[in-house]
């Protein structure tokens, strides 16, 4: 299932406009990730602000932004300063310029989003701008206003659809040249570099997804579903129900007594035997 749209609005060259939306093109929504609990009751606990110096849980009413400018000093900026510089969102990504991509390099390259044609009417004026750019490889250069932050965005064919990736700042950017500063340009040996140079060779094959699997994530996920085995609870099976025999009776005990006496009292008397000495 597509996620929601990032952004909605039109994509415009001189003239061609069309409806387009932007959709994140990677997503972590299937890293493992994990929430502290407490250990004694399993319960997830909460993260709260306290004073650094006081050591008291601050309220969020008290909660402001703040650029330290020297130790421990800070110039405090409120909520409503800071929605006063930010920029409103534009609807409108106009292509201002364009240059080869070749000339871009990779460093300036930030966030991959897809743009997509929102509506099927600005199909042919999509597939211009999308077609012109990929016959002349060149990709197109306009600014957008994200997150109220307007961004420098490079927009560059793909395929059927369109890939737009924001530009980092320049000052984002460190000089690679202090960091490769040590590295002696000295001649490589000849012999060395055609070993390695057949090594490469060999090794050489098509680029696949799995050369990026986690091997981390495929143990978490193992190891999280061994303990949720052991964490459920035994099933217990069950058997057909056995016959039960009939329940006797509750005899109440007194009129049982009564009803004996009563038949006892409906029988015949015996007839008396005669006395000893007696004639009849």
């Amino acid at each position: 299932m597509a996620p929601a749209p990032y952004w909605k609005g039109y994509l415009k060259l001189s003239l061609v406009t069309c409806p387009v939306q932007m959709l994140p093109a990677t997503t972590e929504n299937e890293k493992v990730k994990f929430r502290t609990l407490n250990r004694q009751t399993g319960n997830p606990v909460v993260s709260q602000y306290v004073d650094s110096v006081t050591r008291k849980q601050v309220s969020s009413e008290n909660e402001i932004k703040g650029y330290e400018i020297a130790d421990g000093e800070y110039v405090m900026l409120t909520d409503s300063e800071l929605s006063n510089v930010a920029l409103e969102s534009t609807r409108t990504i106009d292509i201002e310029m364009f240059v080869p991509r070749a000339s871009i390099p990779w460093i300036w390259l930030e966030t991959p989003y897809y743009l997509s044609l929102e509506n099927p009417v600005g199909l042919d004026a999509f597939s211009v701008i999308r077609d012109a750019m990929s016959s002349e490889d060149m990709v197109g250069i306009s600014r957008l206003v994200i997150s109220r932050r307007e961004r420098a965005v490079m927009i560059e064919p793909n395929g059927k659809g369109i890939v737009l990736w924001t530009l980092r700042y320049g000052d984002e950017i460190r000089d690679k040249a202090e960091y490769f500063a040590g590295i002696e340009a000295d001649e490589v040996d000849s012999e060395a570099a055609s070993v390695i140079d057949q090594f490469i060779k060999k090794e050489t094959g098509h680029w696949s997804a799995s050369m990026v699997t986690d091997p981390v994530q495929n143990q978490l996920l193992k190891m999280i579903e061994l303990k949720k085995k052991l964490q459920a609870p035994p099933k217990i099976k069950t058997r057909p129900a056995d016959k039960v025999a009939p329940r006797p009776k509750v005899v109440n005990i007194m009129e049982a007594l009564r009803n004996s006496m009563a038949a006892e009292a409906k029988k015949p008397s015996p007839p008396s035997k005669p006395r000893s000495g007696q004639t009849h």
